[in-house]
């Protein structure tokens, strides 16, 4: 399987009228073609029957550097497989990509795929914390926002292993950090992160907000809490009477 061969059968379901749509839905300058997420699942399946861990990263590689929308989107569906043995060159490409990133579709394409290395390897973490304080923000918005949509799987577990609610917290740290930017889609990608949670562990997500909830917008408070009925009403009210820096108000002071 060549490059030509893969642009070819994606090129074989051009629609010119979805491909305008979704251009203008996408919010893309990169050439789109049109074709649906479908087709693109049914032709990656194939290829990844047919091609050995070394050909398909190869191939995502070739794919990804067209800058076709599509295109890019079959690279990471190209290695979105739990199990890749070895998988070293694929995370390797996979973290390539994400300063790349600059609009969600492609980038949680490509997460979705990051997320199997991940759960593969769980100290691969290590490597995405780089991506919550990457600099100089606003311009890695989107490598920030990865950190939090690779990191999901952590958020479906019913029964977490230790080491598995060690890792959880560690991200809610993060989940944390992330809350203080403002950008809409840093928001929601952490009321999405804190939503998932909450239809594992309600509780944990209560805990958060009521301590972390004022750093997010109104409508991401909405959004995180909308499995467990917490809403920004829920919210503590902030404290307005701390004593002055260096001990009580002056009004409470008393002479010695």
């Amino acid at each position: 399987m060549t490059l030509d061969d893969a642009l070819d059968a994606i090129r074989a379901h051009i629609d010119p009228k979805r491909a305008v749509e979704s251009a203008a839905y996408h919010k893309q300058t990169r050439e789109v073609l049109g074709v649906a997420n479908p087709v693109l699942n049914d032709l990656t399946k194939a290829w990844r029957k047919d091609l050995s861990v070394e050909e398909r990263v190869a191939l995502a590689d070739a794919l990804w550097n067209t800058d076709i929308f599509e295109a890019r989107i079959a690279a990471a569906k190209l290695l979105t497989q739990a199990r890749i043995r070895p998988d070293d060159t694929a995370w390797e490409l996979i973290q390539s990509w994400v300063p790349q990133f600059d609009s969600w579709a492609i980038a949680d394409h490509a997460c979705m795929a990051g997320q199997k290395r991940l759960v593969a390897n769980p100290a691969r973490l290590d490597q995405i914390e780089d991506w919550v304080r990457a600099d100089p923000w606003p311009d890695t918005l989107w490598t920030r926002r990865a950190a939090l949509v690779i990191t999901l799987p952590w958020t479906k577990q019913n029964n977490p292993k230790p080491d598995e609610i060690a890792a959880r917290e560690r991200i809610l740290g993060w989940v944390a950090e992330c809350a203080t930017l403002k950008h809409g889609a840093m928001q929601k990608a952490v009321a999405w992160w804190l939503r998932d949670l909450s239809k594992h562990d309600a509780d944990r997500v209560r805990e958060f907000l009521m301590k972390h909830g004022h750093t997010l917008k109104p409508f991401a408070v909405k959004e995180a809490g909308k499995h467990i009925g917490f809403t920004v009403d829920d919210l503590p009210e902030p404290i307005t009477d701390l004593p002055p820096e260096g001990g009580l108000p002056e009004a409470a002071q008393t002479e010695e």
